[in-house]
């Protein structure tokens, strides 16, 4: 896997890059605190399927302009997107702005930002619903209500998928890079 480094504004970030040379990439948003590799075995999966992945090492001091940026430096003008944690919620607010930019998003452990959580507080009232096809993936951290909830701010195709487990990353790798093959399949 190949790095690279990219400065926006103040700040600096690490994109990890690898898998074949397609036409299909999906770019990976990690929760706070997630290792590095935090996406490695998803990664795999996903190079069998054809897909180039974009894997940024960390979040902080990141917001949605900041992941266009990348996107520019990276030559990316058509993305799928996936995050989970703070990652998913990062992930909501970039396909929010950028329709025709973004081709499918795959969320797991937070709702819309515009919906309340679990403990009934809103991350930001004014982010935009999305207009692409949408899975959220529940787990242990996200109450099945909140993403039902959030479908009223997907304007698409808009799936929930229960995932048992806390770190749909390190636990189901499987399954998310499923839901992420079958989000970037245009059949």
């Amino acid at each position: 896997m190949k790095s690279r480094q990219i400065t926006v504004g103040d700040g600096a970030w690490t994109v990890r890059i690898d898998g074949p040379e397609s036409r299909h990439s999906v770019l990976l948003l990690p929760d706070a605190g997630d290792a590095v590799d935090v996406y490695d075995r998803v990664c795999a999966r996903l190079h069998t399927s054809d897909l180039r992945t974009f894997v940024l090492e960390s979040i902080e001091g990141l917001d949605a302009a900041g992941v266009t940026a990348i996107l520019d430096e990276l030559g990316l003008p058509w993305v799928n997107v996936a995050g989970r944690g703070a990652g998913a919620a990062l992930a909501w607010q970039v396909c929010a702005g950028g329709f025709g930019r973004f081709q499918s998003l795959v969320v797991a452990d937070r709702g819309h930002p515009a919906v309340p959580g679990a403990d009934g507080t809103v991350l930001d009232a004014k982010t935009r619903p999305v207009e692409v096809p949408t899975t959220l993936l529940v787990t242990k951290n996200l109450p099945r209500s909140v993403a039902d909830t959030s479908g009223r701010f997907v304007y698409g195709e808009f799936r929930v998928v229960k995932v048992d487990v806390t770190n749909v990353a390190t636990e189901a790798d499987h399954e998310l890079a499923t839901e992420i093959v079958l989000r970037t399949s245009l059949w």
